[in-house]
């Protein structure tokens, strides 16, 4: 992020740019599932199946949404995309590298170079302040501490918590916890990023600033991925999938 950039952002306010993160790819499908499946306890009495049969692609720079009641697969999926969990069967592409085959400490480093992941519960590491949280994937990169509070404080101030800082994650608000739990997604610069249920904690004036965060964040070439059953976050996205018991349901 250049300083001319930096300088038209205005403290509290929900745009973020991101205009010098490069995409690593130049095909239009960043990411491609194939017959996916996820089977738990397979063969077994008590087998479930999470995912059945699920073939999915998605564009670069495209919004992406998944819909779909508890329990039908969203969660599941985007773990598997985002490089957490692994599918029981089928294929994941990402940037035309089939993840499939890949070791423990392969997936860590793709996940950590390509991908930003905001969960449902933020995560946020308690007794940490915000700007620590934020800078926490930095560590094992070997940055050193000045680096990391430089760049974790950046990203802060662009997302309206430059005087939260130096706050604990308990002393947030439930918006404030998913802002650095945000900025502690794009910390490693993601070409990907994912969010799971990201307006179940959070007020209607909280979405607002999500929403506009995931929008400038889409104007700048990220990928994102967002599992939702709130139709106000819904409505932004270019697509939205809906998932039923594993499958695929779209009208």
């Amino acid at each position: 992020m250049n300083n001319s950039a930096s300088s038209q952002q205005k403290a509290g306010s929900s745009q973020f740019s991101t205009s010098n993160f490069e995409l690593r790819t130049s095909n239009s499908e960043l990411i491609i599932c194939e017959g996916v499946w996820k089977v738990y306890n397979e063969a077994k009495p008590y087998e479930v199946r999470a995912l059945e049969d699920l073939s999915l692609s998605i564009k670069k720079g495209s919004f992406t949404a998944l819909k779909g009641p508890s329990g039908s697969g969203k969660t599941t999926l985007i773990s598997i995309i985002g490089c957490i969990d692994r599918q029981t069967r089928g294929r994941v592409v990402l940037d035309n590298k089939d993840t499939t085959g890949l070791s423990d400490i392969a997936l860590s480093r793709l996940r950590r170079q390509w991908i930003g992941f905001v969960f449902q519960n933020f995560n946020l590491i308690s007794g940490l302040s915000a700007w620590e949280n934020v800078s926490a994937p930095l560590i094992p990169m070997g940055f050193s501490i000045d680096d990391r509070r430089r760049k974790a404080t950046s990203l802060l101030e662009r997302l309206g918590l430059s005087g939260r800082a130096n706050h604990m994650s308990e002393e947030l608000s439930g918006g404030e916890q998913q802002r650095v739990a945000i900025a502690r997604a794009l910390i490693n610069e993601p070409d990907i990023v994912i969010l799971d249920e990201p307006t179940s904690n959070i007020d209607v004036e909280s979405i607002a600033v999500l929403m506009g965060i995931i929008s400038d964040l889409k104007k700048n070439g990220k990928t994102i991925l967002m599992s939702s059953h709130d139709e106000l976050a819904l409505r932004d996205a270019d697509i939205v999938h809906e998932l039923k018991r594993g499958r695929l349901s779209d009208n």
